[in-house]
């Protein structure tokens, strides 16, 4: 069974809307591309190193439709290794619509999303989610993921779609690395899936070491 790896550009408010672009996400939102200005190269290295391995991708409609017509045209540009990788391997697309697959290797997913994601995972090392935020959110709430590469860049925007908004399911993760952060303020946070959901206490507990004379 291989890996199924989320990565998510989130604002301090944690919302997820359109990062990269006015073009991601247009409907009723006026920060397109807010990530942008954001962006350094701490962060870009972080990034590209989290496709190491990569052997198949996992998109939603919208993500793939802006993929698709950008690149397959990116070969020998300054973005060429991510273009060769993005080009060469399997593309996986949830839509409930009839996409046009014309980017080659896409295939569009069944009816049954999560046992879809299921059999990609089976027959892929690493899946990486890219972007997709409808398609993240039903990963989450269906707890099928391994990881989660999540960004949280310091700007508030107060308006848009939250990282866990449609009904987000009690989980438990674990920080596998060190938090990194950029010399522009962006932290980066890869954590696990873990065993379990949250549990409650006391903070005023004795081993808490709160509320209590020494």
């Amino acid at each position: 069974m291989g890996l199924i790896h989320i990565e998510l550009f989130a604002t301090l408010d944690l919302v997820g809307q359109a990062p990269g672009g006015p073009e991601e996400d247009p409907a009723e939102f006026p920060f397109g591309g807010w990530q942008a200005p954001l962006l350094d190269d701490v962060a870009g290295a972080q990034i590209g190193a989290a496709y190491e391995g990569t052997d198949a991708l996992l998109l939603g409609r919208r993500t793939y439709d802006i993929f698709a017509a950008y690149w397959p045209h990116q070969k020998g540009g300054p973005d060429n290794e991510i273009a060769e990788l993005f080009n060469s391997v399997p593309k996986y697309v949830a839509s409930r619509g009839r996409p046009d697959l014309s980017w080659a290797g896409s295939t569009q997913l069944g009816p049954d999303l999560a046992q879809a994601v299921r059999q990609v995972r089976d027959r892929h090392e690493h899946v990486k989610v890219v972007g997709s935020l409808n398609l993240v959110q039903s990963l989450l709430r269906e707890k099928l993921f391994d990881r989660l590469d999540l960004w949280v860049h310091p700007v508030v925007l107060g308006v848009g779609k939250k990282v866990f908004d449609g009904g987000a399911v009690p989980t438990n993760l674990t920080l596998l690395e060190p938090p990194a952060a950029g010399p522009k303020g962006a932290v980066f946070l890869r954590y696990g899936l873990a065993d379990g959901t949250p549990q409650t206490g006391d903070m005023s507990e004795p081993d808490r070491g709160l509320g209590r004379e020494a």
